[in-house]
């Protein structure tokens, strides 16, 4: 089974980190990557730029609309991903566990139910 875990940061809260536990999320993230290539379990990860640079579309009434922000307002945003393939749902959990951005935020898991 596949599931997508889906990384959030809230700047305010990375402010608040040490310049040595922000390396720490760098290594940890390097510690996952190895963990998870190595056990079979890594599809695709991607690290996403920040909110700032979104765009949000929009199609209303055949005109094509667009906003310079995230579609979602809030204090975080959308940072990254990892897509894992794993025995249970209970594994990714595990593994979303095992992500450096939990200590600081929350890392959400969800099922794929549909690749195309």
């Amino acid at each position: 089974m596949r599931y997508l875990l889906t990384l959030h940061m809230n700047p305010a809260v990375w402010a608040t980190l040490t310049d040595d536990q922000k390396n720490g999320v760098y290594e940890g993230h390097g510690a996952f990557i190895k963990h998870i290539t190595d056990t079979g379990e890594m599809v695709e990860t991607k690290a996403l730029a920040d909110a700032a640079e979104t765009k949000t579309v929009r199609v209303q009434d055949g005109a094509t609309r667009v906003r310079n922000s995230a579609f979602v307002e809030s204090e975080a945003f959308l940072c990254g991903y990892y897509v894992v393939d794993v025995e249970s749902e209970e594994r990714a959990v595990e593994l979303a566990a095992m992500i450096p951005d939990a200590r600081y935020t929350a890392v959400e898991v969800r099922k794929i139910i549909h690749e195309g």
